[in-house]
């Protein structure tokens, strides 16, 4: 669906539903886990260049498991194949939801920003004759201040 302006609304009931519904994904795997910076760094990677690689594993591993050694758990590896597809699949929808998710708060965010400026120039403008905007128009400039040591985005240009 192309962009045009968003005018809709969560009802708290919607929120508190959609917040189940997460929860909920996440009970039905709690198998889930969470990795540090060093973990993933150490771990071998499947990517889509091995699938293949690992499905023929599979099917090698079940067709002759007399070369593998005892300990060797051919069952958990079936598993743990079928896991990492299935995750695959579900991590594919999670991540376009999040897409959307992300695009339409950025198109949301920019229609409050856009009419946010307005407000401000307006505020601006007749706080130079109305009484009591003036306090307004400087709590709202304040969003403009530099940083020390950083241009506000009018003096660099952005």
């Amino acid at each position: 669906m192309s962009y045009q302006n968003i005018a809709a609304a969560l009802s708290p009931q919607d929120i508190q539903e959609i917040k189940a519904a997460l929860q909920k994904i996440q009970q039905k795997m709690p198998f889930l886990v969470t990795l540090s910076t060093e973990e993933r760094r150490k771990l071998v990677k499947m990517g889509d260049k091995s699938l293949a690689f690992v499905n023929n594993s599979v099917t090698a591993a079940q067709s002759n498991r007399e070369i593998l050694p005892a300990t060797f758990d051919v069952e958990e590896l079936v598993r743990d194949y079928q896991l990492a597809t299935t995750l695959t699949e579900l991590l594919i929808s999670v991540q376009q939801l999040a897409e959307q998710v992300d695009d339409t708060l950025m198109a949301v965010g920019s229609e409050a920003m856009t009419s946010s400026l307005t407000v401000y120039d307006y505020v601006k403008t007749a706080s130079k004759k109305t009484p009591g905007l003036k306090t307004v128009a400087e709590q709202l400039g304040e969003r403009f201040k530099a940083i020390k040591g950083r241009p506000t985005k009018a003096a660099s240009g952005s």
